[in-house]
């Protein structure tokens, strides 16, 4: 019958591609630390412990060859990859400021960068874990490299310093909690545009159908009409000639059914899956569910259930077109639910929202089926049993009107189609 549609939000958080551009970075650094640390030997003369910095240089070259080897292997849990490279690079960071100058280094101010990185790139709870964790090691570095006792301004140089580590620590709080607001914040617009998108992109394939079905009304009209006309002379003339009843009674079924196919182009030419030009009218919520089910095959199958919220109530809507939604998707699910047996709930609540949950007894759907569910011309009935228009004609109402269409399904659980439409005052 139906699958789920799926409009979750897009996940955030690191992808293959963000691992990839975190190697760039890091080799950057990589080069960007041998430069700083030949400048310092060579070009300002001071003494520092460089095979002890090339060490801790070459640790983090290493590691950055393995994690650009293993990249791809790494695709399927990429966060926790790209946080623990982060908490490794910031603990290299803080060995490498131990080894020139420890919390005398004016360089300790890059652990920002580590922070900013992370909140760009990774979730909250890791963004912040990196950040608590630079803090701690910048803390750190006053235990592990003391101040002398003996210098007459380490009072206030300690004072100062200690001044240091609070500004950044609360730079860090502040830049992971605004970078995270606006990540959010983005995300969300992005799942926004996605939505409009496909929204846009649904309108055109209905207005595609509106015109394709006007041509159809329009080409065939004519044709439909010339059987129709020989149809009945031909009964006319049976019945004053020959008057076979059977041969009467094909002639007047081929009219009959030319008379039918006028009316069902004449229905896609006007609707298209629209209700242009039908005015809202006051209608129940029980009614529109058993004008549905009028003349609907299987329809003693179906099991109705309104609670007092939503039978209390009553709905300004386009009857009509609601009610060729709802028999579409009760129709499907009727074939879904095939055996003589096979029952099909419908459920009818709300108050701010009036819900139509119509609920199969069928098979469910997989995975690949559900993802395309909704789409123009998409079905999963055999041939001859359908066109794939149900569901997206009814999902095209519904979002018009200002309510919300999901469906939902499992294997072996059967489907769910519940149609929500705005309860507006009367």
């Amino acid at each position: 019958m139906a699958g789920e549609i799926d409009t979750s939000e897009p996940r955030s958080g690191p992808t293959l591609s963000s691992l990839n551009w975190l190697v760039q970075l890091r080799w950057g650094a990589v080069v960007t630390q041998l430069a700083a640390i030949a400048v310092v030997l060579f070009g300002l003369g001071i003494d520092v412990p460089w095979p002890w910095l090339l060490l801790v240089v070459g640790v983090e070259a290493a590691s950055n060859m393995v994690l650009a080897g293993r990249s791809t292997s790494l695709e399927h849990d990429p966060a926790r990859v790209a946080g623990a490279i982060l908490i490794l690079d910031v603990a290299l960071f803080t060995v490498l400021l131990l080894l020139t100058g420890g919390s005398y280094n004016p360089f300790s101010f890059l652990y920002l960068i580590y922070v900013t990185l992370a909140s760009v790139v990774l979730s909250s709870g890791w963004a912040w874990t990196v950040a608590v964790f630079s803090i701690a090691c910048f803390r750190g570095l006053f235990v592990l490299d003391p101040l002398p006792g003996d210098d007459p301004h380490a009072g206030h140089l300690r004072s100062h310093l200690e001044g240091m580590w609070l500004a950044f620590a609360t730079a860090a709080a502040f830049i992971v909690y605004f970078v995270q607001r606006v990540r959010q914040a983005l995300a969300q617009r992005e799942a926004e545009l996605a939505r409009a998108r496909d929204l846009s992109a649904r309108h055109q394939k209905l207005s595609s159908l509106a015109t394709l079905a006007a041509g159809a009304a329009h080409q065939l009209a004519t044709p439909l009409s010339t059987i129709a006309v020989i149809a009945k002379e031909l009964e006319n003339e049976l019945a004053q000639t020959e008057r076979n009843d059977s041969v009467i009674g094909d002639a007047r079924t081929i009219r009959e059914q030319v008379e039918r196919c006028r009316e069902i182009l004449a229905h896609m030419a006007t609707e298209a899956g629209q209700s242009p030009g039908e005015s809202c009218r006051v209608v129940k919520p029980r009614d529109l569910v058993g004008a549905a089910l009028a003349d609907l095959d299987g329809g003693e199958r179906v099991d109705i259930e309104v609670d007092a919220a939503a039978d209390g109530r009553q709905l300004q809507t386009p009857a009509r077109s609601v009610t060729q939604a709802l028999r579409a998707v009760i129709k499907n699910a009727l074939e879904a639910s095939d055996s003589s047996d096979g029952r099909v709930a419908i459920a009818v609540h709300g108050r701010n929202q009036c819900c139509f949950e119509i609920t199969d007894t069928g098979t469910g759907m997989s995975p690949d089926v559900l993802a395309h569910i909704g789409e123009p011309f998409f079905t999963t009935k055999g041939p001859g049993r359908g066109m794939g228009l149900g569901v997206f004609l009814a999902r095209e109402l519904i979002e018009h009107l200002g309510g919300e269409f999901t469906v939902t399904s499992a294997p072996g659980r059967g489907t769910r189609v519940a149609m929500s439409i705005p309860n507006e005052p009367v």
